[in-house]
């Protein structure tokens, strides 16, 4: 029998089957490494002329998309320090809804000047130290860079709205920016309460309908459901509503049990029962003063004959998320068993009505008053791919509403502003006289990806770009960006807002230096047996 041989330093304190990963090369770049590979992915995506991925999930569902957040999202990304960057985009979509690609893009930039920095000899913790007062004096420039005036902005003026959104929407769907914003800010408008920082997301729904094309959207004030009424009533106008979560038939009205029937008589004093009982309830229904009766559930032939009979109309809601938000616009209770609702459980519409949008029958309930009121835009286009990716650029939209409604300053987009944050960057760390000066710098040439990125996937001369914008700057005029359409810089007409290049500043460099300040990768020996071998047929090995 050989004899155990015994473990030394850290081997034997932990488990058998760890791995351990020290040091600059095992650690330090191998994660920076991970990163970039990461933003690369995300990178060519950026900005109107973004490329689409191809993203192919576990489920076998398809997304092509140029949307950072869904495609990091569907990516599953295993190495621990690029979910570090994917849980910073993650963290940008929740705060802003829109920025995350600029988030992953940025960070993978800064550490790649990071590993340029390590490899000619500078300590991470060095390096962390410039990152975070490039950072700071970064965030505190963007401030200044504010343009004068759009601090105030009336979050029901259209105009105003739809120029601080243009840009949002048109990274997802250039060219037709100029359609979409004004109905999504019609939208949005529609829904805002009194106190615009309390506007709510869900409140602006989508419904998408295949056939048409995107030109024959439109904005409906209410709420549309994919379904057509059950029985011979199509409408009702001005109507109290009874919601039943579970259904409307006899079942849900009857406990189980066995019934024993000796002769063709019973069995129809049986049937004639639970007739009268199920007309009963129906009946009792209608008495409290309901004209409109929505179910979550299966709806029996006998109880739709009664609801038609009295004069109800009928509604079948399958899905419990569209139920609960039906009931939040209405103002109805859910209830649980087929009975007679009391007055404070009955919802309210001014209109609910069958209608046909592009050869589909949908329900419109509307309700013009209150602010618990929804509106909802109403896409159409050729495939499911396409409805997918406009809806995503509406959702970008929505959440630009809802920052702006809380801060409404912008700064002049496509590139302006990195290069301005990058040239001030640059002159403050030929003033440090430190090692510092060395990752400032770094940090402020890392601002350069934004306009390169979008001069590259334009299919510009990159370095031409970039040097004409810095001369433009350097002469003192902040206002210069990429033109994509002339094929130079120029004065440019979008307007991103600040909120969401600050939040996107911020939560990049803290992923990079939370990234630079890992020296050790400490892996426990994986739960569960030993792995079956896949070229195995379920038999033993033996």
């Amino acid at each position: 029998m050989a004899l155990m041989q015994p473990s030394y330093g850290i081997q034997s304190m932990l488990k058998d089957g760890h791995r351990i990963f020290s040091g600059l090369e095992e650690a330090v770049l191998k994660n920076v490494d991970a990163c970039k590979q990461l933003s690369q992915i995300t990178r060519t995506s950026l900005g109107p002329n973004g490329m689409n991925k191809m993203v192919i999930n576990h489920l076998d569902k398809l997304f092509v998309t140029n949307d950072a957040g869904t495609i990091i999202g569907e990516l599953e990304v295993q190495h621990p320090a690029a979910k570090l960057l994917v849980l910073a985009s993650k963290a940008q979509q929740e705060e802003i809804g829109d920025g995350a690609n600029l988030v992953v893009t940025f960070a993978g930039e800064i550490l790649q000047g990071a590993e340029e920095l390590i490899r000619i000899g500078l300590h991470p913790s060095e390096i962390v130290g410039g990152y975070t007062k490039a950072s700071q004096k970064a965030l505190e420039i963007i401030e200044q860079l504010a343009e004068p005036g759009s601090e105030t902005m009336d979050c029901r003026n259209k105009e105003q709205v739809v120029l601080r959104m243009k840009a949002a929407v048109a990274s997802k769907q250039y060219g037709q920016e100029d359609f979409l914003c004004p109905l999504i800010a019609e939208a949005c408008i529609q829904v805002c309460p009194r106190n615009p920082e309390n506007f709510n997301v869900d409140n602006v729904r989508v419904a998408k309908l295949l056939g048409g094309g995107l030109r024959d959207s439109c904005v409906v004030r209410g709420m549309v459901l994919k379904v057509e009424p059950l029985g011979t009533v199509k409408s009702a106008t001005k109507a109290k509503i009874a919601v039943f979560g579970g259904g409307v038939d006899t079942s849900a009205t009857e406990t189980k049990g066995t019934v024993l029937i000796h002769s063709a008589e019973q069995l129809e004093n049986y049937a004639k029962g639970e007739e009268a009982k199920i007309e009963e309830l129906i009946k009792s229904v209608a008495e409290s003063g309901a004209k409109v009766i929505v179910s979550g559930g299966a709806v029996g032939e006998m109880a739709q004959h009664f609801c038609d009979r009295y004069g109800l109309m009928v509604i079948k809601i399958i899905s419990k998320f569209e139920l609960r938000r039906f009931c939040r616009t209405t103002g109805s209770v859910s209830l649980v068993k087929l009975s007679r609702p009391r007055f404070d459980e009955l919802g309210y519409v001014d209109n609910i009505t069958s209608e046909e949008i592009g050869g589909a029958r949908v329900v419109v309930v509307r309700n013009e008053s209150g602010g618990n009121s929804i509106s909802t835009l109403v896409i159409r286009g050729s495939t499911d791919s396409v409805l997918d990716d406009v809806e995503r650029a509406v959702d970008d939209g929505v959440n630009c509403y809802k920052a702006m409604c809380k801060d409404s300053r912008t700064v002049p987009g496509a590139g302006a502003t990195e290069i301005e944050l990058a040239k001030q960057l640059n002159d403050i760390a030929s003033k440090e006289t430190g090692l510092d000066q060395y990752a400032i710098r770094k940090f402020a040439q890392s601002f350069e990806v934004v306009p390169r990125t979008l001069a590259e996937n334009a299919g510009l001369n990159s370095t031409d770009v970039i040097s004409a914008l810095y001369a433009a700057h350097a002469g003192g005029n902040p206002k210069i960006g990429v033109d994509i359409e002339q094929g130079l810089s120029a004065p440019v007409e979008t307007r991103d807002l600040l909120v969401t290049k600050y939040w996107a500043i911020k939560l990049a460099s803290r992923a990079a230096t939370t990234v630079l300040k890992i020296d050790q990768i400490i892996m426990a020996k994986p739960a569960g047996g030993p792995k079956k071998n896949p070229g195995a047929d379920g038999g033993d090995e033996d």
